[in-house]
C-alpha cells in the first residue's frame, strides 16, 4: 500500500481545490478533494484498525506501539513534515482531519498522533537547524518513531515562568537538572524537546529548548500515571539528574524557548481540539445507533422529544465545534502560526463539546452508557483530558478575552 501522502496529489492551503479562504472574512465551501482523501483514508483505518481494539487498549493501558507503526507506515507521524525529510508535507487542515477520524476510532491512539505531531515532529520541522534535523528528525522519520514535549512541572503548569528544571553552560555543553512531569509518550519517545531556565531571575527570558535523547546519562523515565481516560498514552515524568547534552542541542536561541512553547502550543491546540471532535462524533454516533433500536413503551426511543431535544444540541455543538476547528487549522497554516486566538477558541469549543456530547451519550444510553460493555463510559473519561492538557479551559478562556479586547477599536 502506497503511503497516504504519496496518493495526495497536493494539499496545500490555498490550493486551488482547497477550502475558499479569506483571512478577515473567512468562507467555507467544502474540503479539497485530497483533503477528503485523507478524511476518508483515516476514517476507514480508524474503523478496520482501532474501533475494534479500543476498549481493550484502553483497559491493558497498553501503548499502542503496532498501531503507531502502521500509522507511521502512512506517512501520518509525520503529516506537516518536509517531503525532502520523507515527511507527508501536507498543511494543518490535513493534521486536524487525520486526528479527528483517528480519535473518533480510538482516542488514546488519537492523542499520540497528534501530540507526537504538533510538539515534536513539526516544531523539529520549523525550528530546528538542519544539523538538529538530521540526527533528531530523519532518523524518527525513517523509523516510524516519535519525540516527547516536556514543559510542564508538578509546580509550574500553566505559570510557565516558574520553571525550576535549570541549564548551566559548562564549555560547550550545557548541564540540564530537574524533573518534567505530564510527558506523553515518555516510555517510548527517541527524544524530547526540554524545557528548561538558565537563570530562574530572568523567568520567561531565561527559558531555552533543548533536544535531548531519552537514552542520555542520567535520564530517568517514571512510573506510567494511573488516569482516568486516553489510558492507551503512557504519561510519564522525566527526571534529569545533570544530563549533559552539547551547545548545538539548542533548539532556537537561549532565552528563546518560551515564545516557542507558546507558539507550539498553539498549534498543540488544533490536534487536542480534533481529538475532542473525534470523541464528540462517535459519541453522537453511539447515540443514534443506540436509541434507534433501543425500545421503550412500544416504541424506539429515538422519537421522543427529550432524546431528539439532546441528540439536536450535540449535532449543533459538533458542527459549530467542527467548523471553528477547521477554520484555526487553515489560517495557523496562512498565518504562519500568528493565530492565539481561533487556535484557543477551537480548543474550548470543541473540548465543551466532546465533553457535552458523551455527558449526553451516557444519558441516552442510560445504565448500558455506565457499563463497559458498550464505548459511551470510555467515551466520557477519555473527553475530560480535552479540556485540561495543552492549556486548561480557564486560562484559554482569559487568552481569547485578552485577544477580543486588544482587536476592539473604540476611537
Amino acid at each position: 500500500m502506497l503511503r497516504l501522502f504519496q496518493r495526495v496529489r497536493l494539499c496545500q492551503s490555498g490550493s486551488r481545490d482547497g477550502i475558499c479562504i479569506t483571512y478577515r472574512n473567512f468562507t467555507v465551501t467544502r474540503l479539497s478533494e485530497d483533503h477528503q482523501l485523507i478524511q476518508k483514508s483515516c476514517r476507514e483505518f480508524a474503523e478496520k484498525e482501532l474501533m475494534p481494539i479500543a476498549a481493550k487498549i484502553d483497559r491493558d493501558m497498553r501503548y499502542p506501539g503496532d498501531l503507531i507503526e502502521k500509522l507511521g507506515a502512512q506517512g501520518l507521524l509525520y503529516v506537516s513534515v518536509d517531503r525532502q525529510l520523507g515527511g507527508a508535507g501536507l498543511d494543518i487542515l490535513a493534521l486536524s482531519l487525520a486526528v479527528e477520524e483517528i480519535a473518533r476510532g480510538c482516542s488514546s491512539t488519537g492523542a499520540v498522533v497528534s501530540i507526537h505531531n504538533c510538539l515534536y515532529a513539526n516544531l523539529l520541522d520549523t525550528k530546528a537547524t538542519e544539523e538538529q534535523k538530521k540526527h533528531f528528525l530523519a532518523p524518527l522519520i525513517r523509523d516510524s518513531s516519535i519525540g516527547a514535549f516536556a514543559l510542564s512541572e508538578y509546580d509550574a503548569g500553566s505559570d510557565v515562568a516558574a520553571l525550576s528544571t535549570t541549564a548551566r553552560q559548562e564549555g560547550d555543553k550545557w548541564i540540564i537538572k530537574g524533573t518534567k512531569a505530564w510527558v506523553t509518550s515518555a516510555r517510548e519517545a527517541k527524544n524530547a524537546v526540554i524545557f528548561a531556565t538558565v537563570e530562574r531571575n530572568l523567568k520567561h527570558a531565561g527559558i531555552t529548548a533543548f533536544i535531548v535523547p531519552l537514552d542520555a546519562p542520567g535520564v530517568t523515565v517514571g512510573r506510567n500515571e494511573d488516569k482516568l481516560g486516553i489510558r492507551g498514552t503512557s504519561t510519564c515524568s522525566l527526571m534529569l539528574d545533570n544530563v549533559e547534552v552539547p551547545r548545538e542541542n539548542v533548539l532556537g536561541e537561549v532565552g528563546e524557548g518560551f515564545r516557542i512553547a507558546m507558539q507550539q502550543l498553539d498549534l498543540a491546540r488544533i490536534g487536542i481540539a480534533s481529538q475532542a471532535l473525534g470523541i464528540a462524533r462517535a459519541s453522537l454516533d453511539l447515540s443514534i445507533s443506540y436509541a434507534s433500536s433501543r425500545i421503550a413503551f412500544g416504541q424506539s426511543i429515538i422519537t421522543m422529544p427529550t432524546v431528539k431535544a439532546k441528540i439536536a444540541e450535540m449535532g449543533l455543538r459538533l458542527e459549530a465545534a467542527q467548523l471553528l476547528t477547521r477554520r484555526a487549522a487553515a489560517l495557523y497554516s496562512q498565518s504562519n502560526g500568528k493565530n492565539t486566538k481561533y487556535c484557543s477558541m477551537a480548543k474550548v469549543s470543541a473540548s465543551e463539546c466532546a465533553t457535552f456530547n458523551s455527558h449526553n451519550c451516557v444519558q441516552i444510553l442510560g445504565g448500558m452508557g455506565y457499563v463497559s460493555d458498550l464505548p459511551a463510559e470510555r467515551l466520557y473519561r477519555d473527553a475530560r483530558i480535552t479540556q485540561i492538557y495543552g492549556g486548561v479551559t480557564d486560562i484559554q478562556k482569559q487568552i481569547i478575552a485578552d485577544q477580543v479586547i486588544k482587536e476592539c477599536n473604540f476611537e
